[in-house]
């Protein structure tokens, strides 16, 4: 499919709903009818559709952004790996200066594009691998359920790295997942959410901070 056809999809397959426990935000979302897959069926090496479902760490950091705008307000945000951009949302919903989103699947920039629009709010949306990045030039990076494998892990704590070190200040939501590097976290707040399906799920919000040195 093209980049427009897979807009059109979205919009004639995925209903505009209010996020569960975050109605400041609505989403083109998945349904049984949507069959996501007929997206991919044409692609030789298909993304799969994580975008169209709803998970625990961006919804807990949404949340928490939405609670919190000082955490964002006046400030050049980066929302890495940002899915169907409901934490991007969020932050420019708190008044953040600017709001970059970083993801790697094409079908989830046409999703993120759709859903700013239809939330009211400007993001620039970058084609692009989350964890492969440049240095961004931003105040606040904001990851939402990036830890699910132990590589993706490795490298997206590289790229966090890199960002500490030059002074930015980092947001993780993630519900506890096993690759998380709950040491170099700092839990902030914790909030019960409603994956896609309707399931409660505990998840945290942290701050990601720099590797501590043992001193002999």
């Amino acid at each position: 499919m093209t980049d427009a056809e897979i807009a059109d999809f979205i919009r004639a397959n995925l209903p505009i709903a209010p996020v569960p426990g975050i109605p400041e935000i609505r989403l083109h979302s998945a349904v049984p009818s949507s069959r996501i897959g007929r997206l991919t069926q044409d692609d030789e090496a298909p993304d799969a559709p994580y975008w169209a479902h709803r998970w625990a760490g961006g919804l807990a950091l949404a949340r928490h952004i939405l609670d919190h705008p000082d955490s964002v307000r006046g400030r050049r945000v980066l929302d890495l790996g940002a899915g169907s951009g409901q934490v991007g949302i969020a932050a420019a919903k708190a008044g953040a200066r600017s709001i970059a989103a970083v993801e790697a699947g094409r079908h989830a920039v046409a999703a993120l594009r759709l859903n700013a629009e239809l939330n009211g709010v400007n993001i620039a949306v970058q084609h692009a691998d989350a964890a492969g990045l440049p240095l961004p030039d931003v105040d606040t990076v904001l990851v939402g359920d990036l830890f699910y494998t132990d590589e993706l892990a490795r490298r997206v704590t590289a790229f966090l790295d890199r960002c500490l070190g030059a002074g930015i200040d980092i947001l993780v939501g993630d519900p506890w997942r096993r690759p998380l590097p709950l040491g170099r976290l700092e839990e902030i707040a914790r909030y019960d959410v409603f994956e896609s399906g309707l399931r409660s799920v505990a998840s945290g919000v942290f701050r990601f901070r720099a590797q501590q040195t043992s001193i002999r």
